[in-house]
């Protein structure tokens, strides 16, 4: 079966923000190319050389993965909301420290809790402008 990756754009601030999410997830990167890297292929303005072209980490059997916009391309809209990464916890206790751990600093939209719908759930935007839900259902444990 096909895995589902999540792939984010950030203003500059990538490496700070998988920095966060690893000292939550744990994990090491398996990559992390930077725009210097590449600048024989895209070449960027001196200022923006050590930011992020590519970095990623694992989760599980997923990997989720990032890239700074360079100035060049223009802003991402840090407020847009079209879309949510979605974590399947395998039980209540990984939820919690998954959910509280991501939340920091961030802004709780549903505090996470029993759902209408049968699971464990809540849903927030980490402090980097990311939309996150977590879940937890004893029925499909780890699978959203």
């Amino acid at each position: 079966m096909a895995l589902i990756n999540p792939y984010i754009n950030f203003n500059g601030n990538a490496e700070e923000a998988f920095l966060f999410y690893k000292s939550v997830f744990g994990g090491e990167f398996v990559n992390i190319v930077r725009f210097k890297d590449m600048a024989e292929h895209f070449p960027v303005e001196k200022k923006e050389e050590n930011k992020i072209m590519h970095i990623a980490l694992p989760i599980g059997p997923n990997v989720l993965m990032a890239n700074d916009v360079p100035e060049s391309m223009g802003r991402v809209n840090e407020n847009e909301n079209r879309s949510k990464i979605a974590i399947g916890a395998e039980s209540k206790e990984e939820a919690d420290k998954l959910f509280n751990g991501l939340s920091a600093g961030g802004t709780i939209e549903m505090p996470i809790g029993d759902s209408p719908w049968g699971s464990y759930f809540g849903m927030f935007r980490d402090k980097y402008g990311i939309e996150w839900t977590v879940d937890y259902d004893p029925k499909h444990k780890g699978k959203v």
